[in-house]
């Protein structure tokens, strides 16, 4: 093992940080920071990356960054919001961009926002999408269902089993890449 600290990548099914994915990714980002890893916060809304397909999108400069930052941290801590029974567009977009070669073998913890009652759907799509890709899904996740009445007017998480749960999530994140690195 070695002593560098663990790389850690936020993805968010949503633009701008200051979305309800965004702040459920960022406080994540911000345990693993607390705990010691190196992290960033991939803005879509500040770095939007083209539909696969586009004009001129296999060039796209955003994307070529992407995959290389993807290339290079060890874990990933994602979440997306639940659009009709699955993960927004936004989110199957960006990992359309990724292939193994980018996260083979690495860890994920998955995240989900709904604004109705918790399910797991979006969450067992995305594990299907990360198994394509030979990512590491670890075995905790977290659905928060009725997000917007999640967070307080400071974007704190107001439940604290939703947060306690959080916090699990991140270090079994840690602990799975610290293995598989």
């Amino acid at each position: 093992m070695s002593n560098k600290p663990l790389k850690v990548l936020g993805l968010s099914g949503e633009y701008r940080p200051t979305s309800k994915c965004g702040m459920l990714v960022n406080h994540a980002l911000d345990i693993a920071k607390n705990l010691g890893a190196e992290t960033y916060f991939w803005d879509l809304d500040v770095k939007p990356l083209p539909i696969v397909g586009e004009e001129g999108c296999w060039d796209n400069i955003n994307v070529k960054e992407l995959q290389d930052i993807a290339t290079e941290y060890d874990a990933f801590l994602i979440a997306s919001p639940e659009y009709h029974g699955t993960m927004s567009g936004a989110m199957k977009n960006t990992f359309d961009w990724l292939y193994s070669k980018h996260v083979s073998g690495k860890a994920f913890g998955l995240m989900s926002t709904l604004g109705g009652v918790h399910n797991s759907n979006t969450l067992n799509h995305m594990r299907i999408m990360l198994r394509w890709i030979h990512g590491w899904p670890v075995p905790e996740q977290l659905a928060i269902g009725k997000v917007k009445e999640a967070f307080d007017d400071d974007g704190q998480i107001i439940d604290k089993e939703i947060s306690d749960r959080l916090h699990k999530l991140v270090e079994s994140v840690l602990n799975a890449a610290e293995k598989l690195a």
